[in-house]
């Protein structure tokens, strides 16, 4: 299997230069699973998009902390890539902003969190199961960290899961697309880390309760191998 990960994190910051980037964070996620599995890795929120997506068995578009509502040139790219890919009925995971990308290229909508930063370890109820979903828990454990979330589903979109404040926390579309708002690339040091870089931001009651939601373990391998069971069922079907 042959994969272009679609990197849209957009933060340069000192905080961001001391840990890996998110296409490297990927390439480990999916080798943790399918280790001989190979990834290219495309820096669109630079404007970098593959030549020839057709080259690919599958595309995955990261998180980043711009929105998806921004206007952005390189945004409004992806857009059409996402549009085309699902033409194709090519597999694409879109994770955090790649869930919200795809549900607002596809004719869903995106808005604010109501209740303002969700972030820590959080808690996903599955709403359905498609067929790569069969080992996951009934509630999936992920660290996450977003004020935006999916408002309204596109059109033929199955909800998947739904977390504290967040009724849409995942969807599929027929085989070939597979989203999650939450980050299950993140390791528990760096939330860990980036929840006290974000002290200011989320404020002291929100950062103490994420830090505390780090005690219990994150289903990061079962919620990686669903990803990989994803793509090999599109890829057969």
């Amino acid at each position: 299997m042959h994969l272009a990960i679609l990197m849209t994190n957009t933060d340069e910051s000192t905080f961001a230069e001391r840990h890996p980037k998110d296409g490297e964070k990927f390439t480990d996620l999916i080798h943790l699973v399918r280790p001989g599995w190979t990834v290219e890795v495309f820096a669109v929120k630079d404007g970098v998009f593959p030549e020839d997506i057709a080259r690919f068995d599958g595309a995955l578009i990261t998180g980043s902390p711009a929105s998806t509502r921004s206007g952005a040139a390189w945004v409004d790219r992806l857009f059409e890539l996402i549009r085309d890919m699902h033409a194709r009925r090519m597999p694409v995971m879109g994770v955090c902003f790649g869930h919200q990308a795809i549900a607002l290229a596809l004719g869903g909508a995106v808005g604010d969190n109501p209740g303002g930063w969700a972030h820590g370890l959080l808690h996903a109820e599955l709403r359905a199961r498609p067929e790569w979903t069969g080992d996951l828990p009934d509630v999936v454990r992920l660290y996450g960290s977003h004020k935006e979330q999916v408002t309204r589903l596109p059109e033929g979109a199955t909800p998947l899961a739904r977390s504290e404040g967040c009724p849409i926390a995942g969807f599929a579309i027929g085989r070939h697309i597979y989203t999650t708002q939450h980050h299950p690339e993140m390791s528990k040091a760096f939330i860990a880390e980036l929840t006290r870089e974000m002290t200011g931001t989320l404020g002291r009651e929100l950062t103490e309760s994420a830090l505390a939601s780090l005690a219990e373990p994150a289903d990061t391998e079962a919620f990686a191998e669903s990803i990989a069971r994803f793509f090999e069922q599109a890829a057969a079907s």
